[in-house]
């Protein structure tokens, strides 16, 4: 007996598994994918042909979406004084200190999507790695998410930035918006999260790097994308 629902197994047929689309059809197809009344999120998986154990071919990195995420993004930042101030009028949802922290750790309040700390805060923010760590919520330099530039990373956040890293597979799961937004839109989202990948292979990493895409929607099966297909759509 299979677990999925009627709906998710008529649309499985829309779908030819021996096929790889290109990315415009996997995009356009995807609308035809869904059966919800709700506005799914549109995903993007990749598998990469790296080794996530050697840290020189750790993928990490972050786009801001030029169309965003769909999603309201809730900032929260660490900072002082000047920086206190820039954050706040740049548009974060929470901004202070020590109070902050205390929170989060003894209250166990969470209730924000993203992080930045100024540099001279992370001694603070340091006591919170077990809890904003398993998250993916820990402040990070690589991200740039610890940073004196508070008020670009709130901006950005706020427009729709997104961070992505392999896992321990050597996948990377990022969101590209909602299926509302329409094929162009969702189209233009994820050839920016593909180039910005594409950017960051490391030196070391050999063969071929990009093996596998593939596209859906939050209830939607997978639709496979020919990895060649990104020559076009890059400009390649």
């Amino acid at each position: 007996m299979s677990r999925r629902g009627k709906k998710y197994l008529e649309v499985k047929k829309k779908v030819d598994r021996t096929r790889r689309y290109s990315l415009r059809e996997g995009v356009e197809l995807l609308k035809e994918l869904s059966y919800t009344k709700f506005d799914e999120t549109v995903e993007l998986a990749v598998r990469l042909g790296v080794d996530p154990r050697k840290p020189e071919e750790m993928v990490r990195g972050s786009v801001v979406l030029p169309h965003g995420t769909g999603k309201e993004v809730k900032v929260l930042v660490f900072a002082k004084g000047e920086k206190e101030k820039e954050a706040r009028e740049a548009g974060a949802d929470y901004v202070g200190a020590e109070e902050l922290a205390d929170k989060i750790e003894k209250e166990g309040w969470l209730d924000f999507d993203k992080v930045v700390a100024t540099p001279d805060m992370m001694k603070v923010v340091s006591r919170l790695g077990k809890i904003l760590g398993p998250r993916g919520l820990m402040p990070s330099a690589k991200t740039g998410t610890v940073t004196f530039d508070v008020g670009k990373v709130v901006k950005e956040l706020k427009a729709g930035r997104i961070e992505y890293k392999v896992d321990k597979y050597g996948n990377v799961h990022v969101p590209v918006g909602k299926l509302s937004f329409g094929p162009d839109k969702i189209y233009e989202n994820v050839v920016s999260v593909l180039d910005s990948i594409i950017r960051a292979k490391p030196p070391t990493s050999k063969g071929t790097y990009i093996k596998t895409l593939t596209l859906s929607t939050t209830m939607s099966p997978g639709v496979k994308v020919s990895p060649e297909s990104l020559r076009e759509a890059l400009g390649m």
